[in-house]
């Protein structure tokens, strides 16, 4: 990632002959459509005819600046960071409001008791996986769902790190309905960090004057200088009055404030690592806290994934250009809408799965919901091995009733059974599919 261009100071443009073409730029000078482009962007962009790179850009500056609202956030030199709402963000925000607000077009399955904790565990497993591996966890989704759900020590840092996402999620929908404090604050941070620090100590803690963090590359360059630990205290809880509705004197959207306190925490850089994660466990919070229940079961990280770089430069555009948050606000719109987007896509592509299988093997409707989804799965893994803890997690059912469905599964032939140690660990029959039909055939005759 390359560092952004600093836009140019208004002074130099002014020398120019600004005055004597104000008229012209304020009428030419716009957005190009659906944009909110940074300066490092719109210099290699043709502008309007009659205006210069640098008159363009003044014009769009002296529009936004117009909008902009302060808040509570300052940088090292004491200068508020502020934010607008322009119409690309409404839009989403809309999107966002239809998408995963109250009940409007939330997907039947997440509604339906029966199978909403399947979508929920996967949710929280996808968000573990891909917010760890932001941070450079190194290791297979297949590894760490196995991990997760098979409830196995994880066996390095990665998986670790892994690990503490999962728990730490489960920990912030318990959390949804209390305020933030530095408590909690502290408490979600040694969640994430629980087993990975090289000083266990530094969990839950701020970081010291002599562990100053800086966010840079390998190669040296410096992209974050945080500010300093003394300030740390007064800062956190001013984001924590910021992230329960007290300041700033004017309505933010829920949405929006959510997306500046996962900017905040990780401006101020207040851990000795762990902040990114940090940071993104308190975008849940704020986002459930506002009742957007939907983000119980919505990963942003597999979003943020797929794009490592434009999440950093939004981030870096923010802080070149004035503390205009709305750069952070506009990405992070778009990723939430896109989860959305991608929550639907699977629950309708699981959906059309249920239904082809559904259609061949008559069957799974003898079972309870729980045993038709692991028979669904095993139809498609043959080499699949399943626990009584692993299908206990994967529907977040107690021990006595995953042991329940597994020994009638094996009861009825759709599994077998055998010991590694004293755990009883079922298998799938190379045959379940001649089985399925043999159990329905039977039961027609019955």
């Amino acid at each position: 990632m390359k560092r952004p261009q600093t836009p140019p100071a208004f002074s130099e443009i002014y020398r120019s002959g600004f005055i004597n073409k104000f008229a012209t730029i304020m009428r030419l000078a716009v957005e190009p459509p659906g944009e909110y482009p940074h300066w490092d962007k719109l210099r290699h962009l043709t502008p309007p005819e009659g205006l210069t790179s640098e008159e363009w850009w003044l014009g769009i500056k002296m529009r936004r600046n117009g909008l902009l609202k302060p808040i509570p956030l300052l940088d090292k030199e004491g200068r508020h960071f502020q934010f607008g709402v322009p119409d690309l963000v409404q839009s989403e925000l809309h999107d966002i409001d239809v998408g995963a607000g109250r009940s409007i077009g939330i997907p039947e399955p997440i509604t339906n008791p029966q199978t909403r904790d399947r979508y929920l565990i996967r949710s929280l497993i996808e968000e573990a996986i891909t917010s760890s591996q932001l941070e450079g966890a190194v290791t297979t989704r297949e590894v760490a769902k196995e991990m997760i759900r098979t409830g196995r020590a994880p066996r390095d840092n990665s998986e670790q790190m892994i690990l503490n996402n999962f728990m730490t999620m489960q920990r912030v929908t318990e959390l949804k309905k209390d305020e933030l404090t530095p408590e909690i604050v502290f408490a979600i941070h040694r969640l994430v960090t629980e087993k990975t620090l090289p000083e266990a100590t530094a969990g839950g803690r701020f970081r010291r004057p002599d562990e100053n963090r800086v966010v840079g590359d390998d190669f040296g360059e410096i992209f974050h200088n945080p500010p300093p630990a003394e300030e740390l205290p007064g800062r956190l809880q001013a984001m924590c009055d910021f992230a329960n509705g007290r300041t700033p004197g004017f309505f933010v959207h829920p949405a929006v404030r959510a997306i500046i306190l996962h900017f905040w925490l990780a401006y101020d850089h207040p851990f000795v690592d762990g902040n990114g994660r940090t940071a993104r466990a308190l975008f849940y919070w704020g986002m459930l806290h506002a009742g957007y229940w939907l983000f119980e079961f919505i990963s942003i990280s597999s979003i943020l994934k797929k794009a490592p770089v434009m999440y950093g430069l939004s981030y870096l555009h923010s802080e070149t250009d004035g503390n205009d948050l709305t750069y952070f606000i506009v990405a992070q719109t778009h990723v939430i809408r896109r989860a959305i987007e991608e929550l639907h896509a699977y629950i309708n592509r699981k959906t059309m799965e249920v239904r082809e299988l559904e259609s061949h093997v008559r069957i799974l409707g003898f079972f309870n919901h729980r045993q038709a989804d692991l028979v669904r799965h095993a139809l498609k893994h043959p080499y699949q091995e399943y626990t009584i803890a692993s299908h206990g997690k994967s529907h977040n059912v107690a021990y006595q009733t995953a042991r329940t469905d597994l020994l009638d599964l094996k009861t009825r032939g759709a599994l077998d059974e055998k010991k590694r140690g004293r755990k009883m660990v079922f298998t799938v029959p190379r045959d379940l599919s001649e089985r399925l039909r043999r159990m329905e055939k039977e039961a027609r005759t019955t």
